[in-house]
């Protein structure tokens, strides 16, 4: 079996037969038998008391306790017990899924660059994974010597992984993608560059109120189009990630951590750093959330199929029953505009004749080399591809828009997610069986 991990809950949190709970009389026996029920005798002992990958509450029970321990002795374990909680605790911080989180550590930690930012988070995080590896092992050797197992039980096969263990690990690339979420919560309103932790995360898009980002807007309606190439439409996500690195950092650094951002991606060969971060945020970024928060998103994604010729994040919270509407209006349809005027001027324009075919040079038909010709072509072939796309996805937003879809935040994300999918019309969201298919964790 793995070893086992316990931790501390605060008020708020509830248990079950899947996930018990012990109760202790003060917070003196409570920090003591945490240390002692996360140490190596405990493994030691589970391994064959419960050689399974499951531990339950009459396995925990059956864990020897050496009576009549000398209160130095319990306080001192109990005290190391206390500063993990809160070396966790204080690394939670940065974490966007956790409870305590208040921002990523990032640009606040330096004035120069994002680079010089990861590097110091990362020097944090690295300290706080030395110090619980200290703890660990010296509350490790407290319990073999008091239970006589020093033969048979070695405090340096402590886990050396210890962030890794609380699930805290994250490297430079790691940190990158958080701060792209984080970007993104700050363009929904769900968190600001002007004060810690969570700002909006209420019913409706009520109440919210934009003077509360004021070195970084929040988006007016919520709803931030993905789109693989910059057609200018208003609050495009990949644009305003270039606003949010030139305000979050000293704008004169503003290309060197674009490129920074570009390089942790990973870029295609001849591919531009924003180009680059336009590209994840369109294939990557939604992958990346699903994990982060467990097929349990709180941005949705809005596409309208394989070519992605529309896509965009909405906010939970800030959903209301005129969104899709909006989307619609604000979004797609201009969208629609702009591909067909795009088309127009690869083909050229119908001629006064107004015979089927007949049409004045184009950029295609002005292509000065066969290869720009073709490039051209594969341009013209793909933008029809993604007008015929589109143009169902319209169809099927218009019917949902009708409908005027409310959302009840108590029946969770899986639930509500369900609402925007019918076998009559198809999915306007991205990965509905990922998300409405498996058992509900909420």
């Amino acid at each position: 079996m793995k070893d086992i991990a316990l931790r501390a809950n605060g008020p708020g949190f509830l248990f079950d037969s899947g996930g018990s709970s012990m109760f202790f009389a003060s917070p003196l026996e409570m920090y003591y038998y945490l240390g002692l029920l996360n140490s190596r005798i405990a493994t030691h002992y589970m391994r064959f008391l419960s050689p399974t990958i499951n531990v339950n509450a009459g396995d925990l029970a059956r864990i020897p306790i050496v009576p009549n321990v000398g209160s130095n002795q319990k306080a001192s374990v109990a005290a190391l017990s206390e500063r993990a909680i809160e070396l966790v605790k204080e690394a939670s911080s940065f974490f966007e899924e956790r409870w305590e989180f208040a921002n990523p550590g990032l640009s606040l930690a330096h004035s120069g660059g994002v680079a010089s930012s990861i590097e110091h988070r990362l020097g944090c995080l690295r300290e706080t994974a030395n110090e619980l590896s200290r703890i660990q092992k010296t509350v490790d050797v407290s319990f073999i010597e008091l239970y006589g197992l020093g033969n048979e039980v070695e405090a340096d096969s402590a886990q050396e992984d210890e962030l890794g263990h609380s699930g805290l690990q994250v490297d430079s690339k790691g940190l990158i993608h958080r701060l792209l979420s984080y970007a993104i919560g700050c363009m929904m309103g769900r968190y600001s560059l002007d004060k810690p932790g969570l700002i909006y995360a209420r019913s409706g898009n009520q109440g919210f109120d934009p003077n509360q980002y004021k070195t970084f807007r929040a988006d007016d309606d919520g709803i931030i189009p993905l789109l693989e190439s910059d057609w200018g439409i208003r609050d495009d996500a990949a644009n305003r990630f270039v606003e949010f690195i030139g305000v979050a950092w000293p704008k004169e650094h503003l290309e060197e951590n674009l490129k920074f951002v570009a390089d942790s991606l990973g870029p295609n060969n001849g591919e531009q750093p924003r180009d680059t971060i336009r590209r994840y945020l369109a294939t990557g970024f939604y992958k990346h959330h699903l994990s982060m928060y467990k097929k349990r998103p709180i941005y949705w994604l809005f596409s309208s199929g394989k070519q992605r010729a529309f896509q965009c994040l909405v906010y939970l919270h800030r959903y209301n029953e005129g969104t899709l509407a909006r989307m619609r209006t604000e979004y797609a349809i201009p969208l629609m505009g702009k591909f067909t005027a795009r088309l127009e001027q690869l083909e050229g324009k119908p001629k006064k004749s107004g015979k089927p075919g007949d049409r004045e040079g184009g950029d295609i038909d002005s292509a000065t080399s066969v290869p720009m010709r073709r490039k051209l072509e594969k341009e013209r072939d793909a933008i029809k591809k993604q007008i015929a796309e589109l143009q169902e996805f319209d169809a099927r937003l218009r019917h949902y828009a009708d409908q005027r879809i409310k959302l009840d935040l108590d029946d969770g994300v899986k639930v509500n997610y369900g609402k925007f999918s019918d076998p009559d019309y198809g999915d306007i969201l991205a990965d509905v069986k990922a998300i409405t298919g498996g058992s509900s964790d909420e």
